[in-house]
Order: structure tokens, then C-alpha cells, then sequence
């Protein structure tokens, strides 16, 4: 942007500065995502802090009343996320405020974000695009799925000495590096992956995140091999709550999850910002996303 934004903003009867985001603010923060009924946990904002660069706004008193994010996607561009704004001070302007400050931050680099319906008006106001759907799926597991055969290939459960595979065949997929917090999501997750000869072609993670567990990110080259390497995995938590976003639209896949109690609950529109994004790379695709920050 050409012009500095202030790191103070006057609103009647509150002040509010930005201040850089540290490890210490996670509590404030998940109450704060809690007062827009988002379900993020203390350990997801801590997970979201480790991996990104945020602004927390603070008020006189020190209370936390907004906060956004940005997290690198390799040099060229970068995810926008956690973008909140305290229910009480939604039309004040305090989200296009933040949104300026970050948009500083990330001087030149591509943007990508999601946006829910509350937001979208603001970031079509600030020049975003809309690219595509993400479909939110989630829900207690109500049937286990039977296992899927897939010929000439093998399924496996995920081992330790899978990740440079799951990291390099990511990048490629999805077309931009994330390392770090896939590293992260790498140690903290079960999964599956297809492998053909000594290759892996495909993958699925699960972690703790929200509600109960959240599958991603998914790389596979279609909704079949999707459906094989999510199987297992649903049948895992059968009778606990699990989620999904996916940029699939409607068909074999999310007829699968709602088959098995992954209701279709909501939907956001990916958007960019500046940049284009790169194209994947291979037959691959990014059909699963790590959440709504990281893409």
C-alpha cells in the first residue's frame, strides 16, 4: 500500500492500538473467537501464533477487541486469517483497519484468504477477488465406511519416515510452500497415504482441532483416491466429531461425507488479492485444506 497506516484508531468511547501478537495472547484470543462462536481451541490459536505474524487490538484496559494474521507462503505470497473483530465493535470499522495494517505488512507479496459471508463485502471493498468456494463439512461420525480397494496401488497408514514425501508432494499440490506449519501439522496428526511402487502419490492427515478432529490437508489426484484415504480415517472416530473443508463442489465426495454424518454446515469464498496464485504442479490437487487460515 502507498500511504502508512496508523497504529492507533479512536472509536467512540474505546482506543485501539495494534500491537504485535505474541505466544502469551492465546487465551484472549480463543475468548475473543469464542464471542463469534468460532470453535477454534487455546491449542489452535497457539498452533496458528508458532506458524504466522499477528496484531492483536487492544483497548485502553488491555482487553483484546480484534485480531489478524498473516502467515508466508513461500516468497512470493501469503495467507490472511483469524481476521475478528469483537462482536460490539463490528461496524466501526475496526476489521477494515486491521485488514490495512496487514495488508502493509505483507507489502507485495499475492494474498489468499477465506472469506465468511459477514466479511466478504469488506474484502470485495478491498479489492479481493473471489476464486473459489470451500465447503465446510462436519458432524459425529454415524457409520463406519467400509474399506476401498484400490488396485495398483498401495493404502497405508502414514509412517515417520513419510513426511519429506508428504512436504514436497504438498508444495507441488498445492503450489506454494507452507513448511513450517506442515511440519508441525506432520507431528501432530495420524493419516493415510497411497503410495505406488516406493512413490507416494497422495495423503490424508487428522489432528485435534475444534469441536473434535479435523481432516487435512488431502492431496490426491480425484475424488476416488480421496474417498479411499478418508475412509479409514472416518471409520477411526466413529461416534465423534470430525470435520472437513473442502473445495469440491457437489458430488461423489461430499455425497460420501454426508453419508457418514459430515453435514454440509457452511461455506466461505476463497479470495486473492494482488498476485495470481501458481497452478499446481502434476496431477496432484490440494482437495483438503489444513483449515481456513493456512489453506
Amino acid at each position: 500500500m502507498s500511504h502508512q497506516v496508523r497504529l492507533t484508531k479512536l472509536l467512540d468511547p474505546y482506543e485501539l492500538r495494534a500491537v504485535s501478537m505474541i505466544a502469551s495472547d492465546a487465551p484472549q484470543l480463543h475468548e475473543l473467537s469464542i464471542s463469534v462462536t468460532w470453535p477454534h481451541r487455546q491449542e489452535d490459536w497457539e498452533l496458528a501464533i508458532r506458524h504466522g505474524h499477528g496484531l492483536v487490538a487492544r483497548d485502553e484496559i488491555e482487553r483484546v477487541l480484534g485480531s489478524g494474521m498473516w502467515s508466508p507462503l513461500g516468497e512470493s505470497h501469503a495467507a490472511i486469517g483469524m481476521v475478528i473483530t469483537s462482536p460490539r465493535l463490528q461496524e466501526n470499522g475496526t476489521g477494515r483497519w486491521l485488514m490495512s495494517l496487514l495488508m502493509e505488512q505483507t507489502g507485495e507479496r499475492g494474498l489468499v484468504l477465506s472469506a465468511t459471508r459477514a466479511a466478504y463485502r469488506l474484502y470485495l471493498s478491498l479489492d479481493f477477488l473471489p476464486l473459489s468456494p470451500i465447503f465446510q463439512h462436519n458432524g459425529e461420525v454415524t457409520k463406519k465406511p467400509e474399506p476401498v480397494a484400490m488396485p495398483g496401488a498401495k493404502l497405508r497408514p502414514k509412517a515417520a519416515e513419510d513426511r519429506a514425501a508428504i512436504l514436497a508432494l504438498d508444495e507441488v499440490a498445492f503450489g506454494l510452500s507452507r513448511l513450517s506449519v506442515l511440519n508441525e501439522v506432520f507431528d501432530i496428526s495420524h493419516g493415510m497415504v497411497i503410495e505406488r511402487g516406493s512413490r507416494v502419490t497422495g495423503f490424508a492427515l487428522c489432528r485435534r482441532f475444534g469441536r473434535g478432529h479435523v481432516i487435512g490437508p488431502i492431496v490426491a489426484e480425484n475424488e476416488a483416491e480421496v474417498i479411499a484415504l478418508i475412509a479409514p480415517i472416518i471409520a477411526q472416530h466413529h461416534g465423534q466429531f470430525l470435520r472437513m473443508d473442502t473445495g469440491v463442489p457437489e458430488g461423489e465426495l461430499r455425497g460420501f461425507l454426508v453419508a457418514h454424518g459430515l453435514a454440509h454446515y457452511d461455506t466461505v469464498t476463497r479470495m486473492g488479492f494482488g498476485r495470481p496464485l501458481p497452478p499446481p504442479q502434476g496431477a496432484a490437487r490440494t482437495i483438503g485444506l489444513i483449515n481456513q487460515f493456512f489453506g
